[in-house]
């Protein structure tokens, strides 16, 4: 008997790949050698499982960004280097139409999503950014509201407008452009990490 953890992973696997529009539950039932009815054991309808798929991604990248946080606490600068370089990780996988699909017909999953984008961008990564400015490694003049309006709010947006930019860049050329070369404007001089050797 399949469980639903692993039923959860099965499908954010897919909806992130090929869009959840396109995987149906016959397909997920099939690719699971279960049939759908089990799927409507765990799951009210396809809504219900987008979202709890979805959400199961989130909470995987939360407790990254709480590990990575707890092990690099001393360098806020560092964490979000590597919050974001962790993201990627996430990002690469998805399909642009996949977050394109949340919006249009999966509104309750559409909006799990923009709350996570709107806490890690405007109290995960702005108060990070705050303890590097105020321990004097970040410019004074530096306005942190409009840098992360700027740089960190919904790159995922930005990477997957029209062109899927992973598609026509390598992972690592995007992670310099988007985050180090940004967070390298806006550094003293008396702050360095391995990221700006």
């Amino acid at each position: 008997m399949i469980t639903k953890a692993e039923l959860l992973k099965c499908s954010i696997t897919k909806f992130t790949q090929f869009g959840s529009k396109h995987v149906t539950l016959d397909e997920l039932a099939h690719e699971l050698g279960i049939s759908k009815k089990t799927i409507y054991t765990f799951f009210d309808n396809k809504e219900d499982l987008v979202t709890s798929s979805l959400e199961s991604l989130l909470n995987e990248y939360k407790e990254d960004i709480n590990r990575l946080i707890n092990s690099n606490g001393k360098d806020p600068i560092l964490c979000v280097i590597l919050i974001y370089q962790r993201g990627f990780e996430y990002l690469k996988y998805f399909k642009p139409s996949f977050l394109f699909g949340l919006e249009k017909y999966y509104p309750k999953a559409s909006q799990l999503f923009d709350d996570f984008v709107e806490e890690l961008s405007n109290v995960i990564i702005y108060n990070l950014l705050r303890k590097a400015q105020e321990a004097g490694n970040i410019k004074k003049e530096v306005n942190l509201e409009l840098i992360v309006k700027i740089y960190f709010f919904r790159i995922d947006n930005l990477v997957f407008k029209e062109n899927n930019l992973f598609e026509l860049y390598p992972k690592e050329e995007l992670f310099e452009h988007l985050v180090i070369y940004n967070l390298k404007g806006i550094i003293s001089n008396n702050y360095s990490n391995s990221f700006f050797e």
